[in-house]
């Protein structure tokens, strides 16, 4: 795996106008659905973007891609600037980004048959004669495990798991570098979810593809990531290595979503963390830590200032003010009694990070 980034994310962010009013003149609100995100992808890896729904993760795959715009902050691909592009420029450029998107049956068209939707981007980027197309699609069909003779046939005439396979065909049909996995498997039942899993990661070791893979379930993406950015209402809150992540995670809201996790063996007993109340509106957003509403550590700091993301060793980054003494998730025995013991802890940190700076 090469260390050169395909893709770099700096300052991303997307906020939706509320309008109100009889001809929807007056501006009123912005809806922040991305707010100050940065992140970047290698050549070869797996970046796995996770969250509660409605947290933005779509919303930045769908900003990467430039398939609406950002509000600000920028997007390079291959060393490219996306933002401020024209429509033949971006064209050229997505020719080698693709996306998998989440419901299989909605992103392909009823009317065209399987071997017309596979031949269509080879046609829109001008890529080979028809002949060498109608070859490719054959091709694509036999990667992603289906017949030729599949290609006669309709969307409807297949199962979910087998429309799955024709999509990340055509995201395969004009040999991307990059494809955005919008949730691919989250529509799928359980046992083809495995399948459709094997076969990304088959498929990345085969062509050397950089994935951005967006999904909420933690235990799929155990299985393909390689590194992890968490989200929660807009905002990176922790960014590390998958094997970093699952063992010592340091943001409470990553404790809270790895707890969720279901555990196959019986035998094994784990303490779920249970978050308190909603998660708020991202029309108006908490001042300072945008998860203090929900966290059982927040401190009046946590309320007023918010948190940046900072280095905690082995690459592993957190958005949170008291993530160096935030108990870890194995020691967290129960919610409500670990509240006295973090605010002991906290205070020997205070004093002990006053004492160096005066000494």
């Amino acid at each position: 795996m090469s260390d050169a980034p395909v893709l770099e994310v700096n300052g991303l962010t997307k906020h939706f106008p509320v309008r109100k009013g009889v001809i929807l003149a007056k501006v009123v609100g912005h809806v922040r659905a991305v707010d100050d995100v940065s992140f970047e992808l290698r050549r070869g890896e797996t970046l796995a973007l996770v969250g509660e729904s409605g947290c933005g993760k779509s919303t930045t795959g769908r900003l990467v891609l430039g398939l609406m715009p950002a509000t600000g902050g920028s997007v390079r691909f291959k060393g490219e600037e996306m933002a401020g592009r024209s429509k033949q420029e971006l064209r050229r450029l997505r020719r080698h980004m693709q996306i998998i998107f989440q419901d299989p049956y909605a992103s392909l068209n009823p009317r065209m048959t399987v071997g017309e939707i596979l031949a269509e981007p080879m046609e829109v980027h001008g890529i080979g004669t028809p002949q060498e197309r109608q070859a490719r699609v054959g091709e694509l069909l036999g990667v992603v495990g289906l017949l030729p003779e599949h290609a006669r046939r309709y969307p409807h005439q297949f199962s979910g798991g087998q429309r799955q396979r024709i999509g990340i065909a055509r995201a395969l049909a004009v040999n991307p570098d990059m494809i955005v996995c919008d949730e691919p498997v989250s529509a799928l039942d359980v046992s083809i979810q495995a399948q459709v899993v094997n076969l990304l990661h088959d498929l990345q070791r085969r062509f050397g593809l950089s994935y951005l893979f967006i999904a909420h379930d933690l235990a799929v993406v155990k299985h393909i990531a390689d590194r992890v950015a968490v989200m929660y209402l807009g905002k990176l809150v922790e960014i590390a290595d998958k094997r970093t992540l699952y063992a010592r995670p340091k943001h409470p809201y990553t404790q809270a979503l790895l707890s969720a996790i279901p555990t196959p063996d019986p035998a094994v007993k784990r303490e779920r963390i249970i978050l308190q109340g909603d998660v708020p509106s991202p029309l108006n957003p908490p001042a300072g830590c945008r998860f203090n509403t929900r966290c059982q550590y927040a401190t009046d700091r946590c309320r007023s200032e918010e948190p940046k993301l900072r280095d905690a060793g082995e690459g592993q980054r957190v958005a949170c003010h008291h993530f160096e003494t935030v108990p870890a998730q194995g020691a967290i025995q129960g919610v409500g009694a670990m509240g006295g013991k973090f605010n002991e802890r906290l205070a020997a940190f205070e004093a002990a990070k006053a004492r160096r700076a005066g000494g």
